[in-house]
């Protein structure tokens, strides 16, 4: 074994300072967003969509967290991405949409034409190319995280519950005596609609990542992107022309929909696992982890208790320590993983594999330190 790794080459200053910038202008349109919705509902209606807007975008993240469990994306990432879909996705929605309906009004002379090609032309191309230029941005500036399809479904599925958070709040403002009706439609039944057309563009960046060509983003994204709108418009549609028959579609169309997609999420997250366990199966044949260590890094229940044997023993610094060392276990055998299909940067991978198996060692060592077995 190597001795321990005393430090590495992390992030540059001028890399934190820019990433800092980032998420406090995203902030900034984030809180524009929110305030000219409360302009639009008034403070009092504004101020209670706000709390209902709350339920959902709950829903949303837990269930991205859950898909997000074998390798947690970076926490500043996922608040950028919040705050790009509240603000910046929600202006520039906002502002084409609003002007696409008044054009085709006037063009038409009907008020109703215009919100027609609003919900089903205008919404599903600006909405989705505004968040899936968010997730785009994070794909070109946090590469190092982004590896792979659920990677890119979980940036899209921040991105998209920051988006549905503030349009919940101008929802659930407007609703007036019907805001029962709304929240339950929009916060209980259909929370996760914006994520599933927003995970097709996260999906196809996270193909692009796996992928062994460096060209195939731009064929990928076109095609996530086409799919989304796609899909959105052709929910919107459903909802405008189904009217009082919107349960029984919600109940044979979309729900269906919904489970296949938690389906293929759950095919998702078991391959993440089959990655974890072969590749540092590999690493345990050269004798960086003991066989128990790789059935544990292998399933997230006996992580769950391994974290629990580590706090009962050693306390907060041992489980701690565990939980880094879960962590860099994970990263390790994705990052082979990429470095397998030929996506590893091979001048840079050397390096950060050495770096992490040092840091994985000097964990090790924590946690037994803290248990007092060494």
């Amino acid at each position: 074994m190597p001795t321990q790794w005393a430090g590495g080459r992390g992030r540059s200053a001028g890399a934190t300072v820019v990433a800092a910038v980032g998420i406090a202008l995203a902030g900034l349109a984030a809180l524009a967003g929110i305030a000219f919705v409360m302009l639009e509902v008034g403070m009092g209606p504004g101020l209670t969509g706000t709390l209902l807007a709350l339920v959902p975008l709950a829903l949303v993240l837990a269930g991205v967290r859950w898909l997000d469990r074998w390798e947690p994306e970076p926490r500043g990432a996922l608040v950028f991405a919040l705050l790009w879909g509240a603000g910046v996705a929600v202006l520039v929605s906002a502002v084409v949409n609003d002007l696409a309906a008044w054009t085709v009004a006037n063009a038409t002379g009907s008020l109703d034409a215009g919100v027609m090609a609003a919900a089903v032309v205008s919404a599903p191309i600006v909405e989705e190319s505004a968040k899936g230029a968010g997730v785009l941005l994070l794909f070109l500036t946090r590469r190092r995280y982004f590896d792979g399809v659920v990677d890119g479904i979980v940036y899209a599925g921040v991105v998209a519950a920051g988006f549905a958070f503030t349009e919940n709040i101008l929802y659930f403002g407007r609703a007036g005596g019907a805001l029962a009706e709304t929240f339950v439609l929009r916060g209980l039944a259909t929370p996760f609609a914006h994520l599933l057309f927003t995970a097709c563009i996260g999906a196809a960046l996270g193909l692009a990542a796996r992928s062994r060509s460096r060209g195939a983003i731009w064929w990928l994204l076109p095609l996530g992107l086409l799919a989304a709108m796609v899909a959105h418009s052709l929910w919107n549609l459903t909802s405008i022309l189904a009217g009082g028959s919107y349960i029984g579609i919600y109940l044979l169309v979309q729900v269906p929909v919904f489970l296949g997609v938690v389906g293929i999420a759950l095919w998702l997250r078991g391959k993440e696992r089959q990655v974890v366990e072969v590749r540092l199966t590999e690493y345990a044949r050269a004798g960086w982890f003991a066989p128990h260590e790789v059935q544990m890094l292998s399933s997230l229940r006996l992580r769950r208790a391994a974290v629990a044997w580590a706090g009962r023993v050693g306390g907060p610094v041992a489980a701690e320590a565990m939980r880094d060392f879960q962590r860099r276990a994970t990263t390790l055998a994705f990052r082979r993983q990429l470095a397998v299909n030929g996506r590893a940067d091979l001048r840079t991978h050397g390096l950060d594999e050495r770096e992490t198996l040092a840091s994985l060692t000097a964990d090790r060592g924590r946690v037994l330190a803290s248990a007092g077995t060494l």
